[in-house]
């Protein structure tokens, strides 16, 4: 897929042109910076975080996040066996929808099907792949951007006008805030979240020795396929306990369930550079899932060569195929009523 040639066109001060889709329409970037030197860029395709740099106590700073250079290696990445979504907003649906079927008011919906015959991250064009319009900035204490997206009704064959707003923030404490929220014209599903691979000894490394720990006894069972059978299953002295720190595994694509919404998600501590990232949300699940590959087909950040081990997703969210089992937490959202979803990562 080719990038048209990038015009002159203006910008306003905090932009910066990331290029043009095929269809012509530009994209653009922008940098939000706190007063400790945490800086963030975000590109309104997908809602996407493309850098998160974090200061050391040795003066330099370090990328944590993975993600590419150029917007032609973003929109190739999608065509991969396995699309990365580095950084991107997921939705209307995060996970796998099984069949890509649902009930919803004794209506039967039929999506997209896009993963062996089921429906994963919103369908073939989910919020991922969209361009996202600039609504607000702030550049004050504890920098913030808000984007919103428009879905029509039937896109991706989902029910319902949806409007979703997007705030990313940056605290003076080093918290990456990250908040959700929505409102449809019928009742519909939604299930929102964010797809960073995380790195803390740079998006370069691998994530093999840093420590993971996840705040969870069970997890959601699944078929070999990934779908849920609707069962918990207690994870006390199994491979998938977290409880204390362990190495990251190298491979885990796994929804733990969370209990009370004060207490932290889960948490990444890379010895190397003392780096500690701690994840809080509201959300009732935060899928963990180990990769990164590009295939040796598109270079990443600073030509590096993205491989199974580069980073770990936490995706907070709802549990994957919650329209389809009664006793999960309702991904529901009724006319009239908002949607809401907040997630904190702390690096520090």
């Amino acid at each position: 897929m080719k990038i048209k040639n990038v015009v002159e066109f203006k910008t306003k001060p905090f932009e910066k042109s990331f290029g043009l889709i095929p269809e012509g329409e530009a994209v653009f970037s922008y940098q939000l910076m706190n007063k400790n030197g945490m800086k963030l860029k975000i590109m309104n395709l997908g809602a996407t975080i493309t850098e998160l740099k974090i200061p050391l106590n040795n003066g330099k700073k370090v990328d944590v996040v993975l993600g590419f250079d150029k917007l032609d290696s973003y929109l190739k990445s999608f065509e991969l066996k396995s699309a990365p979504y580095f950084g991107a907003t997921v939705g209307r649906f995060a996970g796998r929808i099984n069949n890509g079927t649902f009930v919803l008011n004794d209506t039967t919906t039929v999506l997209d099907k896009n993963n062996n015959g089921h429906s994963l991250h919103g369908g073939n064009n989910g919020f991922s792949q969209a361009i996202w319009r600039l609504k607000n900035r702030t550049d004050i204490e504890n920098p913030s951007i808000t984007l919103t997206y428009f879905s029509p009704s039937g896109e991706s064959k989902y029910p319902g006008d949806l409007t979703v707003n997007l705030t990313y923030t940056l605290s003076e404490e080093n918290e990456l805030i990250v908040e959700y929220k929505a409102t449809s014209t019928q009742d519909t599903i939604v299930n929102l979240t964010h797809h960073s691979y995380f790195n803390l000894d740079g998006h370069s490394s691998n994530v093999a020795n840093q420590e993971l720990t996840v705040n969870a006894n069970r997890l959601v069972e699944t078929t070999n396929e990934n779908i849920p059978t609707g069962r918990f299953l207690e994870i006390e002295n199994t491979q998938f306990d977290f409880l204390t720190p362990k190495k990251v595994p190298s491979k885990i694509d796994n929804t733990f369930v969370l209990g009370k919404k004060e207490e932290f998600a889960a948490s990444l501590f890379n010895a190397n550079n003392n780096l500690k990232m701690t994840v809080f949300t509201n959300q009732p699940g935060v899928h963990i899932y180990v990769g990164g590959n590009s295939f040796n087909m598109i270079k990443g950040k600073e030509k590096a060569a993205y491989h199974p081990l580069s980073g770990i997703c936490f995706e907070t969210q709802n549990f994957p195929d919650a329209p389809n089992h009664e006793h999960f937490p309702s991904a529901v959202l009724k006319k009239g009523d908002q949607y809401t979803h907040k997630t904190i990562i702390v690096v520090r």
